[in-house]
């Protein structure tokens, strides 16, 4: 019996009720039951550019569902864009998570076809459907069209970065840095590099959660209705057999979901993202994994910030396909994929490795793309995209040059009387989950100006906040604990030596316990800034980087303690 027929089969009041409110929004059930019932939860918004390309898609979903005999409907989720919602869309990615556990959980919905594209949007989508565990699926939108800009082709979020460096460093005029804002309207869609976007549709693909090869369709490409129409075929297909998250998505998926994150060079917000999936899982995740896997992974795709080219030319040499036939025996090849098929099947299928993807024999680096650090600065573990770091930093000494919050760090970077120099450490704290909270994307510091006009461009930077996945540079990220919750990051001070060493996985703060301890005594934790609504509980139950900032009452300790409590289905 399928789990919609509970409120659908019958004779009584109750059941006639649930069929009248069904077949007043054009749904076709009756009392016979038997046709599953397929959620459509739609993120597109006029808000969020990123995922506006969803809605055309409709049609097609609609279509494939009704095809394999299921009844589609549609209803809205929040949508998560990383470009207007402030502090940062992460404060509201385990809200989104929680709606759709909750839509999922009090409706008669038997699968459900997540539409997601921003960078929350798609891990807030996959914590949902891993809590829910009625079988899932995620349909993205694709990246947007490349920026053309002064006869060259740009991408979003790196080359903005990158182009704002100029113009601090007054080599872009003003009449060439509006000509950058131009080129970069350049359509709908996520950024098209390699940021936490395109990276989470790459990993939802390795973790059974996307059709094979259909993640890093660009937006508006004449492939994505076809797509759309396999995922609505496919999911009522999963209904039919019982294929549920909890069966696809295993530790093994997760393995092979950090080293593919390796592979491509993708956002360090994965590790935070894969770190809050395997907790709704119940699943163990150690974050040292991420290095001690990565190290036997080459870097493979050349797309920006760690390669070249953009996420268009890693969709035209086969994408997800294409990556694995070339990672092969390195992958765990008996983990399922979204359309039933193994990791081993979809390799010995897949095109060879081409274009900006690159066999293991020619990577692009060797050695994984990201290093975790522990130390007397960072106790339980921070990150650093060593493929999008200076190499000569990623072993560095330097004096620490504290910024407490971003309007103190924007404001201090353009002061030309502002005591540092390149081989200065710079540090930004009170930006982590609890500090801000939300954890925003303002770990990549901007170069002081007075610097940026010598010729430097990049430093040794250390936060608790997250970056771009679109950003780079040698940023230490994630340092946890916190600032804002007595982490050491909250007793350094101007002129203090701090050390990093990424392949030693070392990150210190050189001052004697005795000073140490003198300044823990003094520190107190900073007076909550929400004394109300979503963001206070937030800061109240928020966990830390390394267990994926979820909120502690919604992890699973264990598989076997996951519990998704079905309603009593009567009056309502």
């Amino acid at each position: 019996m399928l789990r919609s027929d509970t409120w659908i089969v019958g004779d009584d009041e109750t059941a006639i009720e649930h069929r009248v409110a069904l077949r007043s929004s054009g749904l076709e059930v009756d009392g016979e039951g038997g046709r599953p019932v397929i959620g459509i939860a739609n993120s597109a918004s006029e808000l969020n550019p990123c995922n506006l390309p969803l809605r055309d898609l409709l049609p097609a979903l609609r279509e494939g569902v009704r095809s394999a005999g299921g009844v589609p409907v549609e209803f809205p989720v929040i949508s998560l864009g990383e470009d207007l919602m402030k502090p940062s869309a992460m404060l509201y990615r385990n809200l989104l998570a929680i709606e759709i556990e909750e839509m999922l959980r009090s409706h008669p919905l038997d699968g459900i076809l997540l539409l997601a594209n921003c960078d929350k949007t798609v891990p807030g989508a996959l914590m949902g459907a891993a809590s829910a565990d009625l079988p899932a699926l995620v349909v993205t939108g694709g990246a947007r069209p490349p920026a053309s800009f002064r006869g060259r082709r740009i991408g979003t979020g790196t080359d903005l970065w990158r182009l704002w460096d100029e113009r601090r460093a007054h080599l872009l005029d003003d009449d060439a840095w509006h000509e950058a804002e131009d080129a970069l309207a350049c359509g709908l869609g996520a950024c098209n590099t390699m940021g936490t976007a395109s990276t989470m549709a790459v990993l939802a693909e390795i973790l059974g959660f996307v059709l094979p090869g259909t993640g890093t369709i660009p937006a508006g490409d004449d492939r994505a209705p076809l797509a759309g129409q396999a995922a609505g075929r496919r999911i009522v297909e999963m209904v039919r057999t019982g294929v549920r998250p909890s069966a696809v998505c295993d530790a093994a998926s997760l393995r092979n979901a950090l080293r593919v994150l390796n592979a491509i060079g993708g956002s360090t917000n994965a590790v935070i993202h894969l770190a809050a999936i395997a907790g709704r899982l119940g699943l163990a995740f150690e974050l040292d994994d991420v290095d001690r896997l990565g190290r036997q992974i080459p870097l493979l795709v050349d797309v920006e910030p760690s390669g070249k080219g953009l996420v268009q030319d890693f969709d035209a040499a086969g994408g997800v396909p294409t990556l694995v036939r070339s990672l092969g025996g390195l992958l765990e090849e008996a983990s399922l994929l979204a359309d039933g098929r193994s990791i081993g099947d979809l390799a010995g299928v897949a095109p060879e490795p081409n274009g900006v993807v690159r066999a293991v024999s020619d990577p692009l680096s060797s050695g994984g793309a990201f290093r975790v650090v522990r130390g007397s600065l960072a106790p339980d573990g921070a990150v650093v995209k060593s493929s999008a770091a200076s190499p000569e930093l990623l072993h560095h000494r330097g004096r620490a040059v504290v910024f407490h919050g971003y309007e103190d760090m924007r404001r201090r970077v353009e002061d030309r009387a502002l005591d540092v120099d390149e081989t200065s450490v710079l540090v930004l704290r009170g930006c982590g989950p609890v500090g801000t909270p939300g954890m925003p994307e303002w770990g990549m510091i901007p170069l002081p100006s007075k610097l940026l006009e010598k010729g430097v461009r990049d430093m040794v930077r250390i936060t608790d906040a997250r970056m771009s996945g679109t950003s780079f540079g040698t940023v230490f990220l994630h340092v946890a604990p916190e600032a804002a919750v007595g982490g050491p990051l909250a007793l350094v001070e101007d002129g203090d030596l701090v050390e990093v060493d990424a392949d030693g996985g070392r990150i210190d703060l050189l001052v004697d316990e005795v000073e140490l301890e003198r300044r823990r005594a003094a520190w107190r934790r900073p007076v909550p800034v929400h004394l109300r609504g979503w963001p206070a509980l937030y800061q109240a139950h928020v966990t830390q980087a390394p267990q994926g900032c979820d909120l502690d009452f919604l992890e699973a300790p264990s598989p076997e303690h996951r519990r998704f409590v079905e309603p009593v289905v009567g009056r309502s």
